[in-house]
């Protein structure tokens, strides 16, 4: 498949996605994100994990907050901060201290830069589109595919289901997750872990 029909192809996913999205009723939306967030608990790969770089949740991502503020006293929780091209990372370390990001203003940690990456155990990452053989289509713009070159952590991708295909159009620079969860059962989700 080349590049430009791969982008075609994301581009109307990205449509699609977006209209299921708007379809999704608040309490729909809370109750998946709570199962999402609850299977993601209770993978042995983030209960053993020290640090884990999550995400704040913007429009209609697998809401995180509720997740992030629990964990913030027992693990090293971080989150994406943009600058320019480039995702940064710095420290969770309360609401209070989140200042709206360059990107679309989603709150992000004040506070200095992380940069021992080596120590980054787990990372939660929200994306458009998922399918079955773990790859993710962001939203365009590859900050996690070039951010996610650089360290060696457990990559969990969350999604709703309606965001989970057969397929997706992948292009060679896609980073693969090792598992990704919905709200769907547990045996269900079993088979989308990579061997």
């Amino acid at each position: 498949m080349n590049q430009s029909t791969i982008i075609a192809e994301k581009s109307e996913l990205r449509r699609t996605i977006s209209r299921l999205k708007a379809a999704q009723s608040p309490q729909e939306y809370l109750e998946a994100s709570a199962i999402i967030t609850g299977s993601l608990e209770m993978l042995p790969e983030f209960r053993s994990a020290k640090t884990v770089l999550a995400y704040w949740s913007y429009k209609g991502e697998v809401h995180t907050h509720d997740l992030i503020r629990k964990w913030a006293d027992k693990k090293r929780i971080l989150l994406p901060s943009v600058n320019g091209d480039e995702m940064l990372i710095r420290q969770y370390q309360g609401d209070d201290s989140m200042v709206p990001g360059d990107l679309f203003g989603i709150p992000e940690p004040a506070g200095q830069v992380f940069t021992d990456y080596a120590g980054i155990d787990f990372v939660i990452i929200p994306g458009i589109a998922f399918d079955k053989k773990n790859n993710r289509m962001g939203r365009g713009k590859a900050y996690y595919d070039r951010f996610l070159c650089k360290i060696n952590a457990f990559k969990a991708g969350i999604c709703f289901s309606f965001q989970l295909f057969e397929t997706i159009p992948a292009g060679e620079h896609d980073i693969l997750m090792d598992t990704v969860i919905t709200e769907v059962s547990q045996n269900e989700r079993r088979a989308f872990l990579r061997s």
